[in-house]
């Protein structure tokens, strides 16, 4: 666990935390088996609602054999593999391009198709893993 991020204080805050964090692994793992949920993002917040939250889920988390590798190669700053690169960007712009479609206003789907445009290319700046 980090040493400079220290758990909520309040308890409300806590509870909060670590109940959308277990939603989140909830859905990164059905998300491993459902191809349309992706796994990664839901794995990564759950391990910043755990980080804040408790110490013994987020240690549990980020060694555990299987869901582990996901969080530390992101972390760790290796990069993401290209499947997972190719996957994203193309259910973003689908599930992007299908709400423009249905929005009827022209500054929402600006807002949408210019969101869509920042995270590609956060996406694409970021490491590619080399296939196992």
């Amino acid at each position: 666990m980090p040493r400079d991020i220290q758990p909520s204080r309040h308890r409300s805050v806590r509870y909060l935390l670590l109940t959308i964090g277990w939603l989140s692994v909830a859905l990164g793992v059905i998300g491993i088996f459902l191809p349309v949920l992706p796994t990664t993002p839901f794995l990564l917040l759950a391990a910043a609602c755990f980080v804040r939250s408790s110490r013994r889920f987020y240690l549990w988390l980020v060694t555990h054999p299987r869901l582990g590798p996901w969080i530390r190669d992101y972390l760790e700053g290796q990069g993401i593999p290209l499947k997972g690169k190719v996957y994203a960007l193309v259910l973003m712009w689908a599930s992007i391009s299908f709400s423009c479609y249905l929005v009827p206003m022209p500054w929402a789907r600006a807002f949408m198709l210019s969101s869509a445009v920042l995270v590609s290319l956060y996406i694409l700046k970021q490491k590619t893993l080399p296939n196992p």
